[in-house]
């Protein structure tokens, strides 16, 4: 019996030895954005050969610096930051880098980036919730009016309310969403989380039940395709503007009215945008108040001048015939972000307005120039739309 054990413990022996080694574990995923309990933000970036790596991050008006490890692995950990979607890129020696690990991608016609989600406890009016969802079309059409534009097709973005009724009695009011310069009609959706936003307000009770048009924003392409620069060129700026007007009203607007069941009157059409689109919002609706009852900007970009006679004279080149009492506007809303550059611009606009006696409803938040001042605006504006008849 004791040669029995001693033979076999002898063998064991053997097969332990005859074994070869364990093949370690492959190491964990590169964690090239990551979200912490506390909400800080933990940003990594793999780049042995690089000077310097920076991160641009929507919420900051600085890249901040990132710091290398032996590895070459660079990262920076963020304060604790807010519930929301942040845009973000890398920055390797002064280049732009997209985020090689994270499908979530933010394209437009000028940059690309990433976002990262810092979720909501209970989640935000732009994250996905178990509400009613909208039904988000994406329609294309030939163009007679705008320039530039591969083949001459055009888009634009249409939602529907959860439960929309092609047959309801009456119709539903639209509002026309513009995007900002750089963004195409994609981008109220995309970045700016339109059709969740309004679900969940929807879902709250605080707006009536609407149809948001999203046009892509350019009457002729090359007002983007050729960079910042045309900013630069007052008479590009009125030709986008003027070529942008044409198309949204006799093209773009009668396509919705014919395909949805739209109430009728003017009293039931809003227009209001951003940036790019928030000039365009101000200036075609202000422009057309037989056509739109509401009108609104965001951050618009709409410049006046050094003087209030300088503001007069500029503010005039886009909306000669301002005058409160023959547009009877229901509502003129102005909004802008306090540290957003355009905030000088903006105020000298409303006061402009309110010299030729316009009710005008401002709206000033902490913020800058950036997707997270304009979904709170959309939050903002939206409850006082077609609530007043």
């Amino acid at each position: 019996m004791l040669r029995t054990v001693a033979l076999a413990t002898c063998l064991l022996c053997t097969s332990a030895f005859a074994q070869k080694p364990a093949t370690p574990p492959p190491p964990p995923p590169l964690q090239t954005h990551e979200v912490h309990a506390d909400h800080t933000i933990t940003f990594r970036y793999a780049a042995p050969a690089a000077k310097s790596v920076q991160l641009g991050l929507d919420a900051f008006p600085k890249p901040l610096a990132m710091h290398e490890d032996a590895k070459g692995l660079w990262s920076v950990t963020t304060p604790v930051m807010p519930p929301e979607y942040y845009d973000y890129r890398f920055v390797e020696d002064g280049v732009d880098k997209l985020d090689p690990l994270n499908n979530h991608v933010i394209e437009n016609y000028v940059s690309l980036g990433n976002w990262v989600l810092v979720p909501g406890d209970p989640p935000m009016p732009w994250e996905l919730t178990a509400v009613a969802h909208g039904r988000v079309d994406h329609v294309v059409y030939t163009t007679q009016v705008a320039k530039n534009l591969p083949q001459n097709q055009e888009g634009y973005v249409v939602y529907t309310p959860p439960g929309y009724d092609a047959k309801k009695p009456g119709g539903y009011p639209v509002l026309y969403l513009l995007h900002g310069w750089s963004d195409s009609e994609r981008g109220w959706v995309e970045q700016g989380k339109a059709h969740l936003i309004l679900d969940r307000l929807l879902a709250e009770g605080k707006i009536v039940p609407m149809i948001v048009v999203m046009p892509q924003g350019y009457g002729d392409l090359d007002f983007v395709e050729q960079g910042w620069g045309v900013w630069s060129q007052p008479a590009k700026i009125v030709e986008n503007l003027e070529l942008y007007s044409k198309m949204l009203l006799t093209e773009i607007l009668p396509a919705v009215e014919s395909a949805y069941n739209v109430a009728p009157g003017r009293e039931n059409r809003a227009i209001t945008g951003l940036s790019m689109g928030g000039l365009e919002s101000l200036t075609i609706g202000m422009n057309h108040p037989k056509t739109f009852a509401y009108v609104g900007g965001m951050s618009s970009a709409i410049f006046g001048g050094k003087t209030t006679e300088d503001n007069d004279k500029a503010f005039a080149q886009y909306i000669p015939d301002a005058n409160a009492k023959t547009a009877d506007l229901k509502l003129l809303w102005v909004a802008c972000g306090k540290t957003d550059g355009l905030i000088t611009a903006n105020r000298d606009f409303v006061a402009w307005t309110r010299g030729k006696g316009f009710d005008t409803t401002t709206v000033e938040t902490e913020g800058a120039h950036t997707w997270l001042t304009w979904r709170e605006n959309l939050q903002q504006l939206t409850p006082l739309l077609f609530r007043s008849h």
